[in-house]
């Protein structure tokens, strides 16, 4: 059955603009810089107003992007006014000279640009901020205007949250702790079902696979790269924070079930005691699922039980068994890690509490303030390896650049150089150069039609008239079309506008086409010269950088539990190793990908350091340094063991760093069996629990081995 011309329309329109958020925006967006344009500009005739106003309906509603559902956006864009008043004010009182503006520029350019360091709230208004200073440092000098520019900016914002939660709002979006509940619900499943595998149910063994092979899907989803910009939780904050470790404490589980479902000696290998620890735990990650997403009779918790008592059976079991046993433990550790940062995330804060002797504190930012978290996670980003300074950096001094060839130039419309190189410039400069000609080629289209229309009807009522229309096409069908289509939509908005403000002519197009190409050139130049393969040359080195610090944290966490050494230092180098790390490679992600860099898989890297670093914490986290001391031959030949695996993190860490891994890491096999080992010594009369930790801390350094092998053997 052949379909309507409309349907197949609908359907185009549904793929390229799911929820339709992009038509809703550009509808809010309409109505409001229609209404405050047309009271000001002609209702109150004060062209001052109308200017601002319309631009900061602009900024705050088409440059702002913005996570969360309406309300959120709304009250996150009240918050901002007194920025953006400050922002308008430095501008105007900088619009003194060229100089003045463009060092100003050159400040708040960066200072704006790497707030972004502080989370997605920041990220999302970055641009609308940076518009408020560049539209006031340009001349005319007035500051006695500087009341109706704030009243303008102050409209234009009020009006843009009112509109967000009362005209044709958005859809709720896929938040990133729904995200992270399915992740849990299907690894709860896979739980479940390995809990029939160790009894040996029929059928059991291969429902565990798919549902593996479900759970790892969902899991996927909640890693950084694969999300939404403005749905990351990358804030300083402690319930970002939190999330984030419930995150790594799912990919964790996703670890530790693995071996359990692929081993072949695991099914019947355990009895009905250790099959209902299994399904404890699964109940336990149901139950902190609807918890992160506040299921109705569903209360917080503070402290969750974990799950970690062996049954008596655990003496009189084989080596087979004493693996399963160590595996359930090491997922139980894990499942109370995600319920913990659950509860976190989602109640009130705690009191500071002091380090644990155990080890390194997973969850030491529970009770620090908001303002030393953001202070940290700030000092962190201030090294010329974040790829967050470098965006700042590169960023503010394009801007600078561009205001100064504008005002030096005495262009008459200087502040659209800038908006270009905003709007234009990206990341590395091979993404810049390819915004550059369809940037260009649609300027000038739009700047024809734009001239033709000035020839035409030069008469302001023309403009008036068309100005509903003109935002339309420019916020609501030129991001549809591409980058081309926006820029010419752009182009003739702007004519249209000016038309209205001050007298016109068809030189008015000339100048919006001169000024684009110097804004883009300007970025291009600034690209060349600043880091110019963006995030790829620090996702090299970062990563290799991760890689050699959680191979050292891994050393020194099984040495500290064979109470020989001091894990602190190396687990908070590999704390800080990763944040600059996973930056480059959500970056990296954003940018086109650089032919040199394909030789390595990525994500394969990053886990094998992630399962490194956070599985080793997880192991510290509730065994007491020395807590292998007792047992000193298996524990110094596991200690031997993380020594080899930690030259095999360096080596594959230079290979990383040179963008190319082509050999693999000497093996790290261990010397023995370790699990018999420690049947010998239950056989011997050992009773204490604390004996299979031995196993866990064996089966993870197999683990490690295993991802260094996979990291060799990947395909990019």
């Amino acid at each position: 059955m052949r379909r309507r011309p409309g349907e197949e329309l609908r359907d185009r329109l549904r793929r390229r603009d799911p929820g339709y958020r992009i038509i809703r925006r550009a509808a809010r967006l309409t109505v409001v810089a229609s209404l405050v344009f047309y009271g000001c500009r002609y209702g109150l005739g004060n062209i001052t107003l109308a200017t601002y106003a319309l631009f900061g309906t602009v900024a705050t509603g088409s440059f702002a992007q913005l996570p969360g559902p309406p309300a959120e956006r709304a009250r996150t864009l009240l918050t901002a006014l007194p920025v953006a008043w400050s922002l308008v004010a430095v501008g105007t009182v900088l619009a003194v000279s060229t100089a003045a503006a463009s060092a100003g520029m050159l400040v708040v350019g960066f200072a704006v640009a790497f707030a972004g360091v502080g989370g997605p709230r920041l990220v999302g208004l970055a641009n609308a901020l940076q518009l408020f200073y560049i539209l006031a440092c340009f001349p005319p000098y007035q500051p006695e205007s500087l009341p109706a520019r704030l009243a303008g900016v102050t409209l234009g914002a009020v009006l843009v949250a009112l509109a967000e939660v009362t005209l044709w709002p958005d859809p709720a979006p896929v938040s990133f702790p729904q995200r992270l509940a399915t992740a849990a619900g299907g690894l709860a499943d896979l739980v479940d079902a390995l809990a029939d595998v160790l009894v040996a149910r029929p059928g059991a063994a291969e429902e565990a696979a798919r549902r593996h092979a479900r759970a790892a899907q969902l899991v996927d989803q909640v890693r950084m790269p694969r999300l939404p910009v403005t749905a990351r939780p990358t804030s300083a904050g402690r319930r970002d924070r939190a999330w984030r470790d419930a995150a790594a404490a799912v990919q964790e589980v996703l670890a530790v079930t693995g071996p359990l479902a692929s081993r072949p000696d695991v099914p019947g290998s355990g009895d009905a005691d250790l099959a209902d620890a299994l399904r404890r735990c699964a109940a336990s990650l149901r139950r902190s699922a609807d918890v992160a997403v506040r299921r109705p009779g569903v209360a917080a918790v503070e402290e969750p039980e974990r799950a970690r008592a062996l049954p008596p059976s655990w003496r009189a079991a084989g080596p087979a068994r004493l693996r399963v046993d160590a595996a359930v433990r090491a997922l139980a550790d894990q499942v109370g890690t995600f319920a913990t940062a659950v509860g976190i995330a989602t109640g009130p804060p705690r009191r500071q509490a002091a380090r644990p002797e155990a080890g390194p504190d997973r969850f030491w930012y529970a009770g620090r303030s908001a303002w030393s978290l953001y202070r940290q996670q700030f000092r962190a980003h201030l090294t010329p390896r974040s790829v967050y300074l470098e965006g700042a950096v590169r960023l503010a001094v394009a801007l600078a650049a561009a205001r100064v060839v504008a005002g030096v130039v005495n262009l008459q419309h200087g502040f659209w150089v800038l908006l270009a190189t905003l709007s234009l410039m990206r990341a590395s400069a091979s993404d810049t150069r390819t915004t550059l000609r369809p940037a260009l080629v649609g300027t000038v289209a739009g700047g024809a039609a734009g001239g033709l229309l000035l020839l035409v009807s030069p008469e302001r009522q023309a403009y008036a008239a068309l100005l509903p229309l003109a935002l339309v096409l420019a916020f609501g069908v030129g991001p549809l079309l591409g980058l081309g289509w926006a820029q010419a939509l752009l182009t003739l908005l702007l004519i249209v506008v000016f038309a209205q403000l001050n007298p016109a002519s068809w030189q008015l197009a000339g100048a919006r086409v001169l000024d684009v190409a110097i804004g883009a050139v300007v970025g291009v130049l600034a690209g060349l010269l600043l880091w110019p393969r963006g995030s790829g040359g620090e996702l090299r080195r970062n990563a290799g950088a991760y890689l050699a610090a959680s191979g050292r944290a891994a050393e020194r966490i099984v040495e500290a539990l064979a109470g020989t050494a001091d894990a602190h230092p190396a687990v908070e180098a590999a704390r800080r190793a990763e944040a600059l790390a996973s930056a480059s490679f959500v970056q990296y992600h954003a940018e086109r990908h650089d032919p040199r860099l394909s030789h390595v898989d990525w994500d394969a890297v990053l886990a094998a350091a992630h399962r490194a670093s956070y599985g080793g914490q997880a192991l510290l986290a509730d065994r007491r340094p020395g807590a292998l001391a007792p047992w000193p031959g298996p524990a110094t030949a596991l200690a031997a063991r993380a020594t080899r695996l930690r030259e095999g993190y360096a080596d594959l860490g230079r290979q990383v760093s040179r963008g190319r891994v082509d050999r693999p890491p000497v093996p790290a096999d261990g010397t023995g069996d370790v699990a018999r080992q420690v049947h010998g010594l239950v056989r011997d009369g050992e009773e204490r629990p604390a004996v299979l930790s031995l196993v866990e801390v064996d089966g993870w350094l197999a683990d490690l081995d295993g991802h260094l092998r996979r990291v060799a053997a990947a395909p990019p």
